[in-house]
């Protein structure tokens, strides 16, 4: 009996080794589509099947990861989230409500993320985005503030986090209190706290490259846009992307470290293409997203017993249904939509100034020929033709010159309407202009990914990545 117990005591003893003995991830990427739904996903896939010729997809790179799943979003005190509480959950761990910045919903007590968590660890530490970088999902993993419109506090916080690399638009109201008062431009502050401030990926090449803490913003002739870099539809190759801030943020945090890292990018931008119900815009970010994690997975192959990689989303946009009124798909003609609903309503805008607001319709028909492909290489119908017709004698005939609003954007009517024949004329289809409470996909990669599987709340991503970290 006693040779049996010592039997059942190695076995016991060589398993907790095991468990315990392996190595943890000491690189850990988190990448978060910011509006991205499974449906977003999907949608990009089959685009891109189509483009090809093919029915099916053509996978990206993080949804041929081994491991995945599916996530749950709602928040402490809604079913349907907003990006604060659900980015909180993500870096927490734990549910906020809605509009909160990492703040526990009852004590309102900061709650430490998993990026916080890191730094303390010695690990160093980045947060880049495609968006503000005091914006609601960035925010919440170096901030504690009561309201996500906070930017200037939040910007302090980033500041006082001492983390080691910040990316994205810049920062919106950098020198405005959030009681409307004048404040200290937040931009000298970094300076002063020993960041290097790098506008656009050649001046990081040629100024920030070899300093230790950055923040890498738009291009200055820009005008420093702190809403966003522009949509990979519309960017030009002298544009930011966010390709170039992942490879960045990885040059930085690997310099003269051996203790790892930590890195959050956010591919903001498909959440405002999703609140305007621009399908083309929206599948063009989420290949901006994979295209940034391909520098990652790189990484990854360089070092595959160190380093995970997660992808998932805050929550969906929209509620985009993929086919709508017919059983076919026809996603291949939004390959001729060559610029986002904004850019083309500043095409529209110029085309009335140049005019003098007297823009004929054959004019108009040139115009959206050449950037969404109408009448040229997509054919419309009667009724699809009267309601552009319509849209433009509103505006260029009758003077009614009003917005179609949508969360980030104000765009003209006219190529508001032009974006939704396209999107009919592709079978895709839309619930709201809103967040939803679908699921969001979860995926993953390396060490500790096998944890990633199934369903799952997404309060549960940042505790498995602690998990697979050791932190």
């Amino acid at each position: 009996m006693n040779k049996l117990k010592n039997v059942f005591f190695l076995v016991f003893l060589s398993v907790t080794v095991l468990c315990y003995g392996q190595s943890k991830a000491k690189y850990i990427f988190l990448f978060i589509g910011d509006g991205m739904g499974v449906n977003q996903v999907n949608g990009t896939e089959l685009y891109l099947g189509e483009l090809q010729g093919k029915i099916g997809t053509v996978p990206l790179i993080f949804t041929q990861f081994p491991n995945g799943g599916f996530a749950t979003t709602f928040s402490a005190n809604s079913g349907i989230t907003d990006s604060s509480a659900a980015g909180t959950a993500l870096a927490t761990g734990h549910k906020t409500n809605n509009g909160t910045v990492s703040l526990d919903p009852v004590t309102k007590a900061p709650m430490p993320s998993v990026a916080s968590k890191a730094k303390a660890k010695g690990m160093k530490v980045g947060i880049t985005t495609s968006v503000s970088m005091n914006d609601a999902t960035p925010a919440v993993f170096y901030a504690h503030q009561k309201d996500r419109g906070m930017g200037y506090e939040i910007a302090l916080d980033a500041i006082q986090s001492h983390f080691d690399f910040f990316a994205g638009g810049g920062f919106f109201n950098p020198e405005k209190k959030s009681d409307g008062t004048k404040a200290e431009n937040i931009y000298p502050l970094f300076q002063k706290a020993g960041y290097s401030l790098a506008y656009g990926y050649a001046d990081y090449l040629k100024n920030a490259k070899n300093k230790n803490k950055v923040v890498l913003m738009n291009n200055k002739d820009q005008n420093n846009n702190p809403e966003a870099i522009p949509y990979r539809i519309d960017r030009t190759k002298d544009d930011l992307s966010l390709l170039q801030i992942t490879e960045s943020a990885i040059n930085t945090l690997t310099r003269n470290n051996n203790k790892g890292f930590f890195l959050m990018v956010e591919a903001g931008a498909i959440d405002h293409a999703c609140h305007a119900n621009d399908a083309a815009t929206a599948f063009n970010d989420v290949l901006d997203l994979n295209e940034a994690i391909k520098p990652a997975y790189e990484f990854y192959l360089k070092h595959p017993k160190e380093t995970l990689i997660v992808v998932t989303a805050d929550h969906e946009t929209g509620g985009i249904v993929l086919g709508s009124s017919h059983s076919g798909l026809n996603f291949k003609v939004l390959q001729y939509q060559k610029v986002s609903q904004p850019v083309l309503s500043n095409y529209i805008s110029t085309l009335r100034k140049e005019k003098n607001n007297k823009v004929s319709w054959d004019e108009i028909k040139d115009l959206l020929g050449k950037y969404m492909g109408l009448w040229k290489e997509v054919p419309i119908d009667k009724e699809q033709e009267q309601m552009i017709y319509q849209a433009y004698e509103n505006s260029f005939v009758k003077g009614d010159n009003s917005r179609e609003q949508s969360l980030y954007q104000s765009d003209d009517k006219l190529a508001a309407t032009a974006k939704r024949v396209l999107n009919q004329i592709a079978r895709v289809s839309w619930a709201s202009g809103n967040h939803s409470c679908g699921y969001v996909p979860v995926f993953a990669v390396g060490q500790g990914s096998y944890l990633f599987s199934g369903k799952m709340d997404n309060t549960d991503i940042p505790k498995k990545i602690c998990r697979a970290a050791g932190l």
